[in-house]
């Protein structure tokens, strides 16, 4: 008996898994499984850059630090699935993010941070420069500030003489298919500013940005208004999900 007792402590002993050993064991099993998958979308961040992702991963990235111990993939795709891009993620109401399950009012609150601090850095693109020979940037900035409004807005650059950007202003707030423009108050304004030229641009909320027939006569009075005060309209832009139009490109002025 005295063999076999000796025996059974002997295995027993051999098979007995070395403390640090164990402990890595449950450490592992402690460690979430969307871990890995946060450290490879990061590798391929740094690798490749933003167009090596595609929008949900991206806004995965984004939700990572906002998030830090939920599987944010469902969210990041939840989110692109209600709102259709990333672009219209950030450019969504508050309250309608807080409507995708994951999403509360504080990070619903950074997510609008984000888009405010983009917009921020697109109108410094434009602040101060030649507008005119930067009309991509221009339209970018245009997009990221309105293209995804729930109601119209009518905003205007206001040029100096070497068509630089003096300031731009949303000078009025309507519904979502309606804005009330007021041509004495764009052109009195643009006299407060010593303006020389302007560029009218409103959203389409709807996400169509073809002109309606009150767009193209509203834009005419104000032409008409500021032409002989020296005020020239450069153009009125069109803002939609689906894209943009300009005015004087579809020869409407």
């Amino acid at each position: 008996m005295g063999k076999v007792d000796d025996e059974r402590a002997f295995f027993s002993e051999a098979w007995t898994e070395p403390p640090q050993t164990s402990q890595k064991k449950a450490v592992a099993a402690e460690k979430p499984h969307y871990h890995g998958h946060r450290d490879r979308l990061r590798e391929r961040f740094v690798a490749g850059g933003a167009d090596a992702l595609p929008d949900y991963e991206l806004l995965e990235l984004l939700l990572f630090r906002l998030i830090p111990r939920v599987d944010t993939k469902p969210i990041a795709k939840a989110l692109i699935a209600r709102f259709g891009s990333l672009a219209e993620v950030l450019g969504a109401p508050a309250s309608l993010l807080e409507e995708v399950n994951g999403i509360g009012p504080a990070v619903a609150t950074d997510l609008k941070v984000i888009a405010a601090t983009a917009q921020r850095m697109a109108r410094g693109e434009v602040r101060g420069r030649e507008v005119l020979s930067n009309w991509t940037q221009l339209l970018d900035y245009c997009r990221s500030a309105m293209a995804f409004e729930s109601r119209e807005q009518f905003r205007i650059l206001f040029l100096d003489k070497k068509n630089g950007l003096i300031a731009d202003e949303v000078q009025q707030t309507g519904t979502v298919d309606h804005t009330p423009v007021y041509p004495r108050e764009v052109v009195k304004r643009a006299l407060e500013l010593s303006a020389s030229a302007i560029i009218l641009v409103h959203n389409h909320p709807s996400g169509d940005p073809t002109p309606s027939r009150a767009d193209i006569e509203m834009t005419k009075q104000i032409i008409d208004t500021a032409k002989p005060l020296g005020i020239a309209v450069h153009d009125h832009i069109i803002i939609g999900r689906k894209g943009n139009a300009s005015m004087k490109g579809l020869l409407l002025i």
